[in-house]
Parts: C-alpha cells; structure tokens; sequence
C-alpha cells in the first residue's frame, strides 16, 4: 500500500482549467472563454500592476523542485499545485505532497482529508530537520512544542535524538505523531498551564549526562506575508512566551525555534526582536537562520527562519549548516543539483481527479536516490552521505 495516495475530487470547471495548463504554466494560460469570475480578478488586478499572482492555477515543472507546499495544495487556485505530468488533470495527492516535504513512505497521516492536509502543510520537512539537528552535535533528548505531526520530531530521531514529550492542539497531528514518530504526544494548548506542567515533568529523572533540547515553533499563520493582513493582535504572535516559560522552567542545552520568513519582517523587525529579547532573558544566546530547505536537498522551495539557541555558559553555538545543492547554474561551487519534483514523485502511480490509489503498485522501481530513501530502503543518514558526496557537513 502507499497510505495517503489520494487525490482530491474537482469541480468541472477545475478540470478545464487543469487541461489549459502545460508543466510550469499557471492563470494565464486558462483561455478567456473559460467562465470564471476569479480569473477576471486575477486577470483585472495584473493588468493594475497589483502582482502577477504567478503560481494560481500553476503546473509544476517536473524538472524543478516544487513550490512551498502549504494546506490548500488540493485547490488548484490557491497556488501550483498541479501535478507535473500534463496527462494527469488533478492535483497532487497527499502522498506526493509529502514526499515534497520528505515524509517517507509508511509515514501515514490521520483524520479527514482536510486534517491531512494540514498536518503535511504545516510540518517542519523532517530531512531539513535532521540536518539541523546534525549541527547540534551529539544526540540527545527533546521536548516537541506546537509539534503538529512531528516533522522535526522524525528528523531529529533520524539523527538519533529520542523525543521525551510533545504537544499539539490539533487531535488529528497528535495521532499521527503517536502513530508514526513516538506514542507520547498530547493534545494541548499550550496556553494552558496544565499543559506546561505536564511537559516540565516529563523531563524529570532524564539522563542529564545527555544533551537536552527544546523544539518548535508556534503556528506561522500570524506571522505569514500570504492570505490576510498580519497584525501583532492575533494571539498566536504571542505563543513565543509561552516558550520562553519552558526555557525559564526547562533550561535544556539547547532550543530550536522555527517559523516562516514572515518572522523577519513582522513590525519592521520589531518584532524578532521583542522575540529574541525574551530569548535572551531566559539566559539564551540567539542565532537566527534563514534556510531554503531546496538547498538541503528537499525538493521545495520552501524557506524558513531557524532560530537556535545555546544556554549561556554551556555548549559552543552551533554552525549553520553549508547549502549543498544548488538552485542555479551559477551557485554554490561544487554543489549538487536540487531533487526535483520528478526525481521526488515519478515512480507513484498515475491518479484521476477524485481517486483513492493507496491500495495500488509503485509505478516503475525507483529512478533517483530519493525515491529510494522514501520508500524505506535506505536510510535518511546513507542518504545523505551518497547525496552529499564531498560536500562539507557544516560551515566552516
């Protein structure tokens, strides 16, 4: 079985749009004849200069690394997300979503189709986790905040870590933490005391011979550049105390906070700021990342801001890790090329619109490394040793 091989079910007026679109294409190339009132806006607010709105109604291109995937990668005009091949009038399944964000496999999602959505949307891509926690050094233990389905969880176990506790509000993330990464996930808010409590005592009695980490990162809708209007009024740009609380009541070795590259420019980068004041406080010394996770061989553009964390007077901070593909021609001397979205989905088998094909076969045997690595028959370490190849680990 491949778990989740589904795709999503489209209107007629859907489908003429998914036949107008060739690989890389997008809106523009929808004839006019074709009856939409979304398209007349798109189309009248380009011709104002107002953006070209350049991925709505997108194909991907199977030779390039795929768009952030985010939640609504089952309707095609909220971005690009038309499967590659244009014989194939749909969009991606949930399964080709998560192998764009490096969820192998027998990784297998839970709840309603929306629920899914979410949670492979919202996830950290657990290969970029892995190598963030590789720069961390030894492998120890972890506590996983807002760790919806447990993207950095699974990278960081890659990687040899062992999670102690987890939470999540979203009961249907919880699952698919417990299911897949380790069966110690609660559901929570982590504005609820109870919730901080249960966490702290969790970490009582661990080995403190070994590193101790905290992870995560607060809901990125409040602070993202995409759909409404940010505003420091939603409640979830303040989430970020609440994690500071566990760093007052925790003092792990080291914490990882991540989020979108929204964060940067929230408030003019007041608001980082205020952020890594409270970080700082806590009697941590801050260094903020910015990672494309195309780079670190997953195939998506897909950039994030990672914000790691030393307790003061404890462990050397840690060296970002090197870029090690490339996204040009002209990039990173001796870089490798990025997975693309074929190289990460060319061997699933073929869907119609609407079409449950988890109980189907593999298309072909797998035609890249990273194929191989989904499908659980190398490791994520063998992986990125063969991918790699002679690029250097961490930055000098």
């Amino acid at each position: 079985m491949i778990s989740n091989h589904q795709s999503a079910t489209l209107s007629e007026l859907d489908l003429q749009f998914a036949r107008s679109v060739p690989p890389g294409g997008n809106w523009q190339d929808i004839p006019v004849s074709v009856p939409s009132a979304r398209l007349a806006q798109i189309r009248e607010s380009c011709a104002a200069g107002k953006g070209s709105r350049s991925t709505y109604y997108g194909r991907l291109r199977p030779d390039a690394p795929s768009y952030t995937i985010g939640t609504y990668y089952t309707r095609p005009g909220n971005g690009c997300f038309m499967h590659p091949d244009a014989s194939q009038d749909r969009t991606i399944s949930h399964r080709e979503a998560a192998r764009l964000q490096s969820f192998p496999d027998n990784f297998v999602f839970s709840g309603s189709q929306r629920a899914v959505c979410q949670q492979i949307g919202n996830a950290v891509p657990p290969l970029l986790a892995m190598q963030v926690a590789e720069a961390l050094g030894a492998a120890g233990d972890m506590v996983d905040v807002f760790a919806g389905c447990g993207g950095l969880s699974l990278g960081f176990k890659w990687q040899g870590w062992k999670t102690l506790a987890a939470t999540d509000f979203d009961k249907f993330a919880v699952q698919a933490f417990n299911q897949n990464v380790a069966p110690l996930a609660i559901v929570g808010d982590m504005n609820d005391d109870q919730v901080i409590e249960h966490l702290v005592a969790a970490t009582e009695g661990r080995d403190h011979t070994r590193p101790f980490a905290l992870v995560g990162g607060p809901p990125c809708q409040g602070f993202s550049t995409g759909g409404n209007k940010r505003s420091e009024d939603d409640a979830r740009n303040h989430l970020h105390a609440r994690y500071s609380i566990l760093l007052h009541r925790m003092k792990p070795d080291v914490f990882v906070f991540e989020n979108v590259l929204g964060l940067l420019s929230m408030s003019g980068g007041a608001f980082l700021q205020r952020i890594l004041a409270g970080f700082d406080e806590a009697g941590y010394d801050a260094q903020v990342w910015k990672m494309n996770a195309a780079e670190f061989g997953v195939p998506q553009r897909r950039v994030r801001v990672v914000i790691v964390g030393v307790r003061r007077g404890g462990m050397a901070p840690p060296r970002k890790p090197v870029e090690w593909c490339s996204l040009s021609a002209g990039g990173l001397l001796d870089a490798e090329p990025v997975v693309t979205v074929d190289e990460a989905i060319g061997d699933l088998p073929r869907l119609t619109a609407g079409q449950d094909g988890s109980d189907l076969e593999y298309a072909r045997r797998p035609t890249s490394s990273y194929q191989t690595l989904m499908r659980g028959e190398i490791t994520p370490a063998s992986y990125l040793a063969e991918a790699r190849g002679s690029s250097t680990k961490l930055a000098a």
